[in-house]
């Protein structure tokens, strides 16, 4: 029986560092050239990436990401349903996270995933949901 592949949700940490070419671009890159990946990332947190590189970079390089690069990438869009945002605000409740964190988490929850994530804040819900840090 083959081995089963390991479904991963991407958080913007986990994008923004492969895109920023930051110290974790390398394990992210990993994931990205597995033979067919199952990785998926939240809408809000394709929102997120963009507001943060059109912050950083200019609204043209946001723009790039989300006409050419992103949809290049072996990364499905997850859509949110109105479940999805009561499970986010459930967690928001609770933890000390961002918002968009919170869709991370739901989407790794309801895909049955491992959240790949470098930021500290999910600390925080260790236990609660699967991580692989990078």
């Amino acid at each position: 029986m083959p081995a089963m592949r390991k479904k991963r949700v991407f958080d913007s940490f986990a994008l923004l560092a492969y895109l920023k070419k930051e110290a974790q671009f390398e394990k992210v890159r990993v994931f990205l050239t597995e033979e067919d990946p199952q990785i998926f990332i939240n809408d809000i947190n394709i929102g997120e990436i963009y507001f943060i590189l059109e912050r950083e970079r200019g609204e043209e390089q946001a723009e790039l990401f989300l006409k050419l690069i992103f949809p290049s990438l072996p990364v499905q869009r997850a859509e949110n349903s109105f479940q999805d945002v009561i499970g986010a605000a459930k967690i928001k409740s609770k933890f000390a996270i961002s918002f968009a964190d919170c869709f991370a988490a739901v989407t790794a929850m309801k895909q049955n995933a491992v959240l790949v994530t470098g930021d500290p804040d999910f600390k925080k819900l260790e236990g609660r949901i699967q991580i692989e840090w990078i």
